[in-house]
């Protein structure tokens, strides 16, 4: 009998690193990496940065090359979607009608990008996710003087801000919040950070966007082709003139094709603390909202780093489980996952990170969604800043802006576990004490 084959779904950071870790921890059997884009697994935050400016090309951003992926002996399938999945067979629907049987399927399918209504039929108008939607957007901020207006100011806005304003187009960053990635670094953090924007040449506006001008207006943009970006219209009545509009409010968990009632999608697919959405089904990355062990309730994060721990630590498990279940089955599953292993709960601790104009921010643990905020501003100018995050009465989080890299390093011990507020403090004091 043919070994069922276990699928990674979604060729991702995340999926890679499952993916790679399968092998790694003793999977012998069929391996199968699915992906909707075309493309070998990249990097995704230098998007926003690196690739945008001009400064890498695409092939910069392959985590690993086909000759890299060669050793995996991988079923690589791309430009294929899965369209379903029936936890209780574990069978994967792709979208061309192929139905998947696996021993194990380990979802790592991301987000996508939030738009507005319309916008997918106005020329001139992005999101920014994928490489695609990066290389669109850097063609059309070739040479200078574009007026660019942003919608969105979180962090993708505000680093597609810092890009352009350096390539020299006119930028208005336009938010619903008056200060920038507040809710993710606190007030006074995105205070500072607004201070930055301004002085580089940023126009910051409070709104919201009710909608865009074209060159179609007066006709119906529906059956228009060509309809171009003229301006963005506030609700205000403001009117922003614009050559280009990128949307950057947020993204959703691409777990629109899992419609299994078993599986709970709310905010992305839900976990347990092992990373297990249900008997042979894993998440890892953007799309798992799963049950932290240390902070004691569900979390998803969107950060790089998370989506390779996770991907890695979704593998581990999801392998004792087809072990175990081989023992106690067997003949059911060759012996293709290493025997002996033991589950481990997902215990990370969270790390971000932007780069914006000259700053450098750096994050350690949960920053959003704080009860009580602390910060330093070190050096105004220089826009040096440290903050501490707390709930419930203990430090969950520690920022850190224009700070070197030893510094920042002996914060992440500080908040490796929640402490008590005072406790953090005086931590925090201690590790940024010497240079």
């Amino acid at each position: 009998m043919t070994a069922r084959p276990i699928a990674v779904v979604g060729a991702s950071a995340a999926g890679l690193a499952a993916a790679e870790a399968l092998r790694r921890f003793g999977w012998r059997g069929p391996l199968t990496l699915i992906g909707d884009e075309p493309h070998l697994p990249y990097d995704r935050p230098p998007l926003s940065k690196q690739l945008l400016h001009g400064a890498w090309e695409p092939e910069r951003l392959l985590l690993r090359t086909e000759e890299q992926l060669d050793p995996l002996d991988l079923d690589l399938r791309l430009g294929t979607r899965a369209t379903g999945l029936d936890v209780a067979t574990r069978t994967l629907t792709l979208d061309g009608g192929e139905l998947l049987d696996c021993a194990g399927v380990i979802v790592a399918t991301g987000v996508a990008a939030r738009t507005l209504p319309g916008a997918d039929r106005i020329a001139g108008v992005h999101t920014l996710r994928t490489l695609d939607d990066a290389l669109a957007l850097r063609g059309r901020l070739a040479g200078t003087g574009r007026r660019l207006v942003i919608v969105g100011n979180g962090v993708l806005g505000c680093e597609a801000a810092a890009v352009a304003r350096e390539l020299g187009h006119e930028v208005t960053l336009v938010g619903i919040g008056a200060i920038p990635m507040a809710e993710a670094v606190g007030t006074e953090v995105g205070e500072l950070l607004a201070e930055e924007h301004r002085a580089r040449g940023v126009q910051l506006l409070t709104g919201a966007v009710d909608g865009f001008g074209t060159t179609a207006d007066g006709a119906d943009p529906a059956g228009t082709d060509d309809a171009q970006i003229t301006d963005v219209r506030l609700a205000d009545g403001t009117r922003l003139p614009a050559d280009l509009v990128l949307l950057a409010i947020g993204s959703r968990p691409a777990v629109e094709w899992l419609a299994d009632p078993a599986l709970d999608t709310t905010d992305g697919l839900r976990c347990d603390a092992y990373c297990a959405a249900a008997p042979g089904i894993y998440a890892a990355g953007d799309v798992a909202r799963w049950d932290h062990p240390v902070h004691g309730r569900p979390l998803r994060f969107e950060h790089r780093m998370n989506a390779t721990e996770q991907g890695m630590a979704a593998a581990r498990n999801l392998l004792a489980e087809l072990a175990a279940e081989a023992a106690a089955f067997a003949p059911a599953e060759p012996a293709d996952s290493t025997p002996g292993q033991e589950r481990r709960a997902f215990a990370p601790v969270p790390y971000f990170w932007s780069d914006q104009y000259d700053i450098k921010i750096q994050a350690y643990g949960l920053t959003a969604g704080a009860d009580r905020v602390e910060t330093t501003v070190l050096d105004r100018t220089a826009r040096r800043a440290l903050a501490l995050y707390g709930r419930g009465g203990s430090a969950v989080g520690v920022l850190a802006a224009g700070l070197p890299p030893r510094q920042v390093r002996a914060l992440r011990a500080v908040i490796a576990t929640p402490l008590p507020w005072e406790e953090a403090r005086e931590r925090v004091r201690a590790a940024t004490a010497a240079g």
